[in-house]
């Protein structure tokens, strides 16, 4: 007896039938023959391996690429569920905005002492380059993505927040068109919010943040780090059905105060660069000199705005888990409004109180390097040995302000199809938000990763985790 509540099933919520998002569905699924649904998934991976959808694993000398498997099983919450989250995802990225702009000029939430200047100060996704740079439109973040759990009914949590270059979207994407590929008749039967037009409205939003210099329809352009990126497929993806140039560092050059892109015509000027590079890497005058996968010069030419950078340099530190522990104070500082969604509870192991509880409960939560991503570097404790809680100690004693702790959630349950039939796994929820200079976009779903290991709460695809379609009624 561990004591923990039972996770909350969003399919039947406990009870014997299904809940009301999922009526319908649990309809067509109990008319289908088990026989055909697996046939169906293993489609599903077929049609993955030929279309190429795979993510590189680093230092993995045996299987670079792998694919993330797909679970035929939808993830469905009501129109109402949906409706409730944009309004707290759009609160949230408003603030987020507006503190990397305070942060970056006035600096008033430090003034005010609601936030430690240490922890912008010392940290190393503060950018002093962009101190003063104005992005064109007011916009930083144009692409978020705000990672969600669900624990009850109505209870959902932000569990982090990614404004560097949230990755995933091509995979949602992916999971729609196969499922509407697999099963026409059942998107016939469950009335289903399109998220097929994303990157129409991508690249809508980014040319509503070109710069006030651009003449016309504004040049957008995608910068990849390369083919051997973990996300090059999601980069190209995007590319193509934006209808924009995928561009490596060494296509790019300064012409005339511009940022120009090498074509069969001469070099053309960009607008607006929807970077997958990292900070580091991108102007080697600037950063990192021996980066060969940036532009010398960009950095000049975005800070006289000649070109928007989205998202812009600098965002990285509304990635810190440090600084999400402060985010209900945030949000409220620059809203003026309380939290919508609720921060799961977050110790600082820097603060000794702190760090002395994570100490004494190390067996209980789940601890997490403050720059960490992609699953690496945590520990979660009910799982770990006492070896690993041992090595895990030493590291935390070490180093306590690179790390914050957290209680290990019962996040809710989605089943998915195993051989033996439905099991439920655990899962979070990606959705995606876009940011123009007059409207913040959310496409009506996201990415749901899935836990595909029994009891497991890691649903990282580097961790063994797989993908849903993600469904929003139209209710």
């Amino acid at each position: 007896m561990t004591g923990r509540p039972a996770p909350f099933d969003e399919m039947t919520g406990g009870g014997e039938g299904p809940r009301p998002p999922y009526r319908d569905y649990c309809a067509w699924f109990g008319a289908e023959p088990i026989a055909r649904l697996r046939r169906k998934a293993a489609e599903a991976e077929t049609f993955f391996r030929r279309t190429g959808i795979t993510f590189n694993v680093y230092g993995d000398a045996e299987a670079t690429e792998r694919l993330i498997p797909f679970d035929i099983v939808p993830r469905i919450l009501s129109g109402r569920e949906w409706a409730r989250l944009a309004r707290g995802i759009e609160q949230r990225v408003r603030a987020i905005n507006a503190f990397l702009h305070d942060i970056y000029h006035r600096q008033e939430i430090l003034r005010a002492g609601r936030l430690p200047l240490a922890l912008v100060a010392r940290n190393p996704a503060f950018l002093p380059q962009m101190i003063g740079v104005a992005p064109p439109g007011g916009v930083y973040t144009h692409i978020v993505g705000v990672d969600l759990v669900r624990t009850a009914e109505d209870e959902f949590f932000v569990l982090e927040d990614n404004a560097r270059t949230p990755s995933g979207v091509s995979y949602m994407l992916e999971n729609r068109e196969t499922m509407l590929q697999m099963f026409p008749e059942l998107f016939t039967r469950v009335r289903v919010q399109p998220v097929q037009d994303y990157p129409m409205r991508l690249r809508r939003s980014l040319e509503a943040a070109a710069p006030a210099a651009c003449p016309g329809r504004p040049v957008v352009a995608v910068l990849t780090p390369g083919l051997h990126n973990s996300a090059y497929f999601e980069h190209a993806f995007l590319a193509d059905n934006m209808g924009a140039e995928l561009v490596e560092g060494s296509d790019l050059r300064v012409v005339d105060g511009r940022i120009a892109m090498r074509t069969t015509r001469g070099f053309q000027p960009i607008d607006v660069l929807y970077r997958r590079v990292d900070d580091d890497f991108l102007d080697p005058l600037v950063f990192r000199p021996d980066s060969l996968l940036g532009v010398p010069g960009i950095m000049d030419i975005y800070r006289a705005g000649g070109i928007t950078l989205a998202n812009a340099p600098g965002t990285g530190i509304a990635d810190d888990k440090a600084i999400y522990s402060y985010m209900p104070e945030i949000v409220e500082f620059y809203t003026g409004e309380a939290p919508i969604l609720r921060n799961v509870p977050t110790w600082r192991c820097g603060e000794p109180d702190a760090l002395a509880y994570v100490l004494d409960h190390l067996s209980e939560l789940v601890v997490k390097e403050v720059h960490g991503s992609g699953g690496y570097g945590m520990l979660v404790g009910p799982a770990a040995s006492r070896r690993e809680l041992a090595a895990f100690r030493e590291k935390l004693t070490a180093n306590p302000g690179n790390y914050i702790a957290q209680p290990t959630l019962a996040l809710s349950t989605v089943p998915v199809l195993t051989r033996a039939g439905l099991a439920p796994r655990h899962v979070d929820l990606r959705p995606y938000v876009l940011v123009a200079p007059d409207r913040i976009d959310l496409v009506p779903g996201g990415l749901t990763r899935v836990a595909l290991r029994r009891g497991s709460l890691v649903v990282n695809s580097s961790q063994g985790g797989g993908t849903k379609d993600t469904w929003v009624l139209e209710d």
